[in-house]
């Protein structure tokens, strides 16, 4: 791969085109090369042979308890944001007599799971972290630490007494509607039986990973994980201090397997110790300038109250390219409202205007990218890997990455760039992984392959769930989702559903979206206690309208997604297999207030009982 150079950032830059039509024919060029025709089933689920990579490696005794029998009036399967917030939202509502279910052994969720080193939050922390008001705390950087989100995530669990509600490195099974005592039974893998009014499952978007469906995956005979479980024994270091040194790595050879967001910020920590490191790319990620600083103690001490909720409002719509007359995040994400206003624009018919505003999308895009691609250059010293280095699609094809760290260690000694040109890895033997007939022999390979965000949601949840009439809902949604705004479904009364991408408007900043829907859920558990009504379920005419709503809106964004190269946004080129397919797209500023509007006229389309 040759990353070698003594050429420096002062290597002449090649050209790089401006011609619309030659960079639609490069993007269509790199894209084909890409296509599968599995689609996203070139995935494998962590399962069978596999299933140990799912063990827990922070806290590995599973803490002996008795099993529970309770009745409740909420169980919360869940305990990330998700679960935190409905949880704290549920209390301030009144509503305290609640369990909360989770497999890891503390709250935190995705932030629990992921403890690689290099791991921050992508967007600003002081959006991305919730309920920082209300728990007195002020992010130390504009970009947190894993470790320090995590900590929140249990500071949020303390301040609002949740451990004495939780029950953690539990598993459940099974929800089942009891039609004749209008509850739910919840069973666990720990015996637990716990009957409820409501559950609300809160499993996020980032519940389980994947791997690459890699042929001879299981029989390689070194060392192997996942990032989601990072392995710190063999590694060395610390969870704890994900910044302590990982000496052990320093006689070993090691492949990281993925380039996208985890990728790039774990893999620059694993080139400061490793003997070597081979990165190996399917497809190269879009890497803008971080840019991370220490928070300014003056900004903090200028704090006035409701000011994360200010900056989270004001993000959403300078993200969506609405008017305000200030970005008070200013940032990376930011920087791209203009495209995003542009592109916006530019899916709302076939009118001038719309047409005017496709054309304006293009160019911002085309400009921006090849700011990104220069940026490769002006970095990376050996001509070559700069070259396999540059991204060659739509700045919105992909989510954004942000690093100071990724492209500078291509200039080490000891990292090497395995490019697959666009297939992947080949095979994995006992000695290591194979790309264009070259085996590359390692000691370690660690998987960066991301979550299960396109997969059957009860699936990824890894839980049966039974509404009316004995039917489950994988069986209801087999052909795709059906749900009311993304809350609730017909026939699955008094259960609500938390998350990204589960026909709502998730939107850049997670956290806020689910805060939205967690006050949502305590405000209409409160109008059913007020009215004294038993049971709220999605009509089925009510269902049918929203995902008539959803489809009509997503066609919009179908023809840009099917030129995009594959990823989990277009289902790996099968665009109706993506995360976007079942999200609305007309905006999270429209759909809240569509949402208000329902709750407003007193929950129609919800069959209240």
């Amino acid at each position: 791969m040759g990353n070698q150079s003594t050429m420096g950032g002062s290597h002449s830059q090649p050209a790089l085109p401006t011609d619309l039509n030659a960079v639609r024919a490069k993007y269509v060029e790199e894209r084909n090369k890409r296509v599968r025709a599995e689609g996203v089933a070139q995935f494998v689920a962590v399962e069978g042979a596999l299933d140990h990579l799912m063990d827990d490696p922070f806290v590995p005794e599973r803490v002996s308890r008795n099993p529970q029998t309770a009745e409740v009036d909420v169980v919360v399967v869940g305990a990330g944001h998700c679960g935190l917030l409905a949880a704290v939202r549920l209390k301030q509502a009144g509503i305290d007599n609640i369990r909360i279910i989770d497999g890891a052994a503390d709250f935190g969720g995705t932030w629990y799971w992921n403890r690689y080193p290099g791991i921050r939050c992508d967007v600003d922390a002081y959006i991305y972290m919730p309920l920082l008001e209300e728990v007195g705390y002020v992010p130390t950087e504009k970009y947190a630490s894993g470790t320090e989100i995590f900590r929140n995530a249990q500071r949020i669990g303390a301040t609002f007494g949740l451990y004495d509600k939780a029950l953690f490195q539990t598993h459940v099974d099974l929800a089942r509607w009891d039609e004749e005592i209008q509850r739910w039974t919840v069973s666990t893998n720990r015996g637990d039986k716990i009957t409820a009014r409501f559950v609300i499952f809160g499993l996020g978007p980032l519940n389980r990973p994947k791997l690459p469906g890699i042929p001879g995956l299981t029989s390689f005979k070194g060392h192997m994980f996942h990032t989601s479980r990072w392995d710190y024994n063999y590694t060395g270091g610390s969870s704890e201090k994900p910044e302590s040194e990982m000496v052990k790595l320093c006689d070993k050879r090691v492949a990281i397997v993925g380039t996208g967001c985890t990728g790039i910020q774990c893999a620059p920590r694993v080139a400061e110790f490793a003997k070597h490191l081979y990165v190996f790319q399917r497809t190269p990620s879009a890497v803008a300038e971080r840019a991370n600083r220490p928070t300014n103690p003056e900004w903090e001490s200028s704090l006035a109250a409701g000011w994360q909720k200010r900056r989270s409002d004001n993000f959403d719509r300078v993200m969506q390219g609405l008017p305000e007359d200030e970005d008070l995040v200013n940032d990376g994400w930011t920087e791209m409202r203009e495209l995003m206003a542009a592109a916006w624009a530019g899916t709302v018919g076939e009118t001038k205007e719309a047409q005017a505003g496709a054309q304006r999308a293009e160019a911002i895009d085309l400009e921006m990218m090849n700011r990104i691609r220069t940026r490769v250059d002006l970095i990376v010293e050996d001509h070559a890997t700069a070259e396999r280095l540059k991204p060659w699609y739509n700045r919105l094809c992909k989510r954004p990455t942000f690093s100071d760290h990724y492209l500078q260690m291509f200039n080490r000694p000891n990292v090497d760039l395995v490019d697959t040109n666009g297939h992947g890895v080949e095979c994995i033997e006992e000695r290591g992984l194979i790309v264009d007939g070259k085996l590359y022999e390692v000691d370690c390979i660690i998987f960066a392959s991301g979550f299960e965000v396109g997969t059957d949601y009860s699936r990824r949840g890894d839980i049966k769930i039974i509404g009316r009439n004995g039917i489950t809902l994988s069986e209801k949604w087999s052909g795709g989702m059906k749900t009311l705004y993304g809350y609730l479904s017909s026939g699955y009364p008094n259960c609500f559903h938390m998350g990204a991408f589960l026909q709502n408007a998730a939107f850049g900043n997670f956290t806020a979206v689910f805060d939205r829907q967690a006050s949502r859920i305590a405000e209409i558990i409160v109008r059913l206690n007020e009215a004294g009504a038993k049971t709220i379920e999605a009509s089925a005419a009510g269902e049918d309208a929203w995902v008539a709503a959803v489809r009509e809106s997503y066609h919009a964004s179908e023809p840009f997604l099917a030129q995009c190269t594959p990823g989990y946004y277009n289902g790996e080129g099968k665009t109706t297999d993506g995360i976007l397919y079942e999200q609305y797209n007309g905006g999270v500023t429209r759909f809240e207030e569509i949402v208000q509007k329902w709750i407003d006229d007193g929950l129609s389309g919800a069959v209240v009982r």
